[in-house]
């Protein structure tokens, strides 16, 4: 009997000590410090991670439209080969008067692309009226260089 009665007894001290411990954490209004300065470091923490991402995006993004415009510069050297006497505009370093055909009169590509990040065109080594090599420094790769040759 005094078993059953004792823990009644408990069960009624269990239901008014957590009653009054809800009753406690409902009447605190505020945050402590320590829970303000946590909330701050992990919105901190997500910064951090979203301009990292954000960056790496940027740069990839860049580096896909290297490709694109190099690309584009190999098919308009391949038409002026096909069109202008089967050789190749020699440029100096960069091709930056643009690729046009003197005979026939043909602008191909009259203004050739830039990096996107500087306004320097792409550079050509080793061109010559029968071969060329355009180039671009890319940043998110594992090779930073990228180059695309004739196709004849």
């Amino acid at each position: 009997m005094k078993n059953k009665e004792q823990k009644t007894r408990n069960k009624k001290q269990g239901t008014k000590n957590l009653s009054s411990v809800i009753c406690y954490l409902l009447s605190e209004r505020g945050f402590t410090l320590l829970e303000v300065l946590v909330v701050i470091a992990i919105i901190a923490i997500l910064i951090t991670i979203g301009i990292a991402s954000f960056s790496t995006v940027q740069k990839k993004g860049r580096d896909s439209k290297r490709k694109s415009d190099l690309k584009e510069v190999q098919t308009a050297l391949e038409q002026y080969y096909s069109v202008c006497g089967y050789n190749y505009p020699v440029p100096t370093g960069f091709y930056t008067q643009g690729i046009i055909c003197s005979s026939p009169s043909i602008a191909i590509m009259p203004a050739p692309p830039s990096d996107p990040r500087v306004v320097t065109p792409y550079y050509c080594s080793a061109c010559n009226s029968t071969s060329y090599t355009i180039c671009a420094q890319l940043e998110s790769e594992p090779t930073p260089q990228y180059c695309l040759s004739n196709q004849q």
